[in-house]
């Protein structure tokens, strides 16, 4: 047995970076031994986007409210939003436009803190996420998928270290090269994997799915 769920993580850019999208299946083997016992999650990436350079805001609030509204994701996917910055008011418009999101503020620091529709997370935090399950083969991206290949470009050339003073480092994340999908990636992760409101939200998901990729 299995519960599958979606995930669609948006990372906001600025003039001069894109915005991604990411969307994934989450799936949970299930085993039964007198009570159902969860496992750990399997993750595969089935949509990656890049939208174009210089698109208003606008414009992306509409394009991911058509890729949410496919009968496989609508009412069936949480959407986890860059909120830092010029995310702020993008979430805004998400919200206004019917979709209910939660809002991810990336700081410097060490803990997650929950807010109002949302959480502030550590840079550390999402990263780790990533690199984690890709070590235990846990996420797996489509390779028909065309920003593929950017996707794995993009995780090569990240590189997160820690120094003994605790002071993060992390190479070119908003530093020049582009990461936005690995940032997209990260934020769906890691809401299914750490945010602590995500049980009780990730129940409610789960009892509309009806259809797998």
């Amino acid at each position: 047995m299995s519960d599958d769920y979606f995930v669609a993580g948006l990372d906001i850019g600025q003039a001069a970076d894109y915005t991604a999208l990411a969307v994934l299946q989450a799936h949970n083997p299930v085993e039964m031994v007198g009570v159902p016992v969860m496992g750990p999650a399997i993750y595969f990436c089935g949509h990656l986007e890049r939208f174009d350079l210089g698109t208003p805001y606008p414009a992306m609030v509409d394009k991911v409210r058509q890729r949410l509204s496919t009968p496989q994701l609508r009412g069936h996917t949480a959407l986890v939003v860059d909120a830092t910055g010029v995310g702020a008011p993008v979430l805004d418009l998400l919200r206004l436009a019917g979709l209910d999101s939660i809002g991810v503020t990336i700081h410097g620091g060490e803990n997650v803190v929950t807010v109002d529709g949302g959480y502030r997370v550590p840079k550390r935090d999402l990263v780790a996420t990533v690199q984690v399950l890709l070590q235990q083969k846990r996420l797996t991206v489509a390779k028909k998928l065309p920003e593929a290949a950017t996707l794995t470009h993009e995780l090569e050339n990240f590189h997160y270290t820690l120094s003994a003073a605790g002071h993060d480092s992390y190479g070119a994340w908003r530093e020049g090269t582009h990461d936005d999908l690995v940032l997209a990636v990260a934020l769906a992760v890691w809401f299914c994997e750490c945010a602590p409101m995500v049980r009780t939200e990730i129940v409610d998901l789960r009892q509309s799915i009806d259809r797998r990729w």
